[in-house]
């Protein structure tokens, strides 16, 4: 049987979650590369992603294409930057790849800087080659099949605000990013025992935020489904050892992998 190569590989530009500030970490951003074609896309854009970037060596000519999860400032915020980056730069636009329920509310956090050029009044396409995925929450970037994994993140009054997680199957294994989550698996079972990685939201305050999966909640999950659970947009400060809890760990700031 052929040795499978490499394929795709996921570098975490930052780790640490909304409010992380001076412990050397960033937001949760993630650089997914196609090695075939070293081109790049980027999981969510958040405010510290130009420094991010620039910490591990890249720049806004290094992304290719982007994919927003929902709509809060550490995975949207850096979207101006990039926007205006590559448009004042004359470099290629990056693709943009958002649910449908995503893109109007997107473009009404971006818009009040973005919106006004000195030539015309610009509008989400002017920075971006818009890829609006539709009700079947699927895309597929440079050969790669990415479906959109919906996650129950903040809930007020009933109405949940839409987030979307990824999984993708790489050389033979199914591999899940669950961006901003609480904890479902009672709910999504079948999501995590059909995963052969997780990436998993996971603060590590001592206090339930109530918007996000809390290592307490966690921690009592199945051994089968923790030994293959990588932790990752923690809190800055003292946290659990994840080894001894049967975790494979916490994901660092700049932590590669290869699939």
């Amino acid at each position: 049987m052929a040795e499978l190569k490499s394929k795709l590989k996921l570098t975490f530009l930052g780790t640490g979650s909304a409010f992380t500030v001076g412990d050397g970490n960033y937001h949760s951003n993630i650089l997914i590369e196609d090695l075939a074609s070293s081109k790049k896309l980027l999981f969510d854009c958040g405010s510290d992603t130009r420094h991010s970037a620039h910490a591990l060596g890249y720049s806004e000519k290094d992304i290719d294409a982007v994919y927003i999860s929902h709509i809060h400032a550490d995975h949207t915020g850096g979207l101006e930057w990039l926007g205006f980056s590559k448009y004042f730069s004359s470099s290629p636009i990056a693709d943009l790849f958002v649910s449908q329920d995503i893109v109007e509310p997107l473009w009404t956090t971006l818009k009040a800087g973005m919106s006004s050029l000195e030539s015309m009044e610009a509008t989400l396409e002017t920075y971006f080659n818009v890829n609006v995925i539709n009700l079947n929450r699927k895309f597929e970037w440079m050969g790669h099949n990415f479906k959109l994994q919906y996650a129950k993140h903040v809930v007020n009054n009933g109405v949940e605000l839409p987030c979307y997680g990824l999984t993708m199957n790489i050389n033979g294994k199914s591999i899940y990013i669950s961006s901003d989550t609480l904890n479902v698996y009672k709910e999504s079972k079948e999501l995590y025992e059909g995963s052969d990685i997780i990436f998993h939201d996971c603060e590590t305050t001592p206090n339930r935020s109530g918007v996000h999966a809390n290592y307490k909640d966690l921690v009592i999950l199945p051994e089968k489904i923790k030994n293959k659970m990588w932790l990752y947009h923690y809190n800055p400060g003292i946290k659990p050892d994840p080894r001894e809890d049967g975790f494979i760990g916490f994901v660092q700031r700049g932590q590669e992998f290869l699939f």
